[in-house]
Formats: C-alpha cells, structure tokens, sequence
C-alpha cells in the first residue's frame, strides 16, 4: 500500500466558527439543503455524530457517484479540526483503500478563515495516485466550500 499526500487551501470572509460549524459539525443537513442536485441524503449509520462514528452519504442522479461512507476520526471542536477517512463508496474505485482527510479553520486577521485541507491516498498496491486523477475531487471540495460560504455570507445569523 502506498501513500499519496496532497494539500490545499481555502481562504475565506467567515469566521473559522461558523465555517467549521457549517461544513463538519451541520454538514448533514446543510449539505442536502444546499446541493439537492448533487447530496440526496446524509445519514449517521453508526455512533452519535462525534469522533468513531461512520456516516453515509448519498448522491443523487446528478452525481457520477452513488454513496460514500466515512469515518468521523477526531473532532476537535475547540481548535476546529476534523479527521475523517472514506472506507467505502465508488470515489474509491479499484485503486484506493480509503482516503485520510483533516480539515482544519485557523482565524486570519481579517476575522476571516483559512480552511487547510490535507487528503491522504491510500492506493491497493503501489498505484500511485496523480494529481490530475484527484483534481476534480478537489475542485469538487472547493466548489462546496464556496457554496457554504456564499449561504452564510447571505445568513449571518446562522451559526453566529
């Protein structure tokens, strides 16, 4: 088995809080709210919600996927960090075993955020995984993020 590490960013307007709020701790019902096209449903299948419980996510016909499950890792809700790792669902294909991810929201001077995305490949065997083959996950991430911004952006109620 061989590791592929990328990483990238998202610098946002909202406050690391309501970002972590919004995309981890609500992303179950946010999601689906936000994206009906592409998220049908979000459903805990096993656990509470907090670090060791595996979640479920369905796509709709929209999507190229139909279901992934991940397993919520560490929550650390008081430095706003998040790691999970997708265990099953058709992102894998036959390449991957799983993909580590943390997330985490760091406070910049503007009262905005710096989102820090860290992906973790864990291929079948020694495929290695190119950044092109991952690109469209990863613009996919950015996309959802946008849109979870531009909602909070419009509801500074939320989450405040």
């Amino acid at each position: 088995m061989g590791i592929t590490t990328y990483t990238q960013e998202y610098s946002s307007s909202v406050s690391p809080s309501r970002m972590f709020q919004a995309l981890i701790i609500d992303s179950r019902n946010l999601l689906p709210k936000l994206l009906p096209q592409f998220v049908k449903d979000v459903n805990v299948i096993q656990g509470d919600g907090e670090a060791g419980s595996i979640e479920q996510v369905n796509f709709n016909e929209a999507s190229p996927f139909k279901y992934l499950k991940h397993r919520i890792d560490v929550l650390d809700k008081d430095n706003l960090v998040c790691k999970y790792t997708m265990i099953e669902g058709d992102p894998l294909g036959d390449k991957l075993e799983s993909i580590g991810y943390e997330v985490k929201f760091e406070a910049t001077s503007d009262g905005g955020c710096l989102c820090k995305m860290t992906s973790n490949y864990n291929t079948i065997g020694e495929f290695d995984v190119k950044e092109e083959e991952v690109k469209e996950g990863r613009e996919s991430t950015i996309a959802i993020y946008k849109v979870v911004e531009s909602y909070l952006l419009k509801n500074p109620q939320v989450y405040a």
